[in-house]
């Protein structure tokens, strides 16, 4: 796994976890989180593909 991969499910991770905390105080704030959550998920898939794309596609030699 690419570690911009890693980044960008460490940054998911957080964006669910700060939505999960706003909306537990009653603050709409957190659709906000909620958002950046699905778009650092769309970008962890993308490298992770990126990445098996790249390491499949690559001859050592």
């Amino acid at each position: 796994m690419p570690r911009i991969a890693l980044y960008t499910l460490a940054v998911c991770v957080l964006a669910v976890a700060a939505a999960v905390v706003s909306f537990a105080q009653g603050s709409w704030l957190g659709i906000v989180w909620v958002l950046l959550a699905g778009l650092s998920s769309n970008m962890t898939w993308y490298y992770v593909k990126r990445g098996k794309a790249a390491g499949s596609g690559s001859v050592s030699g």
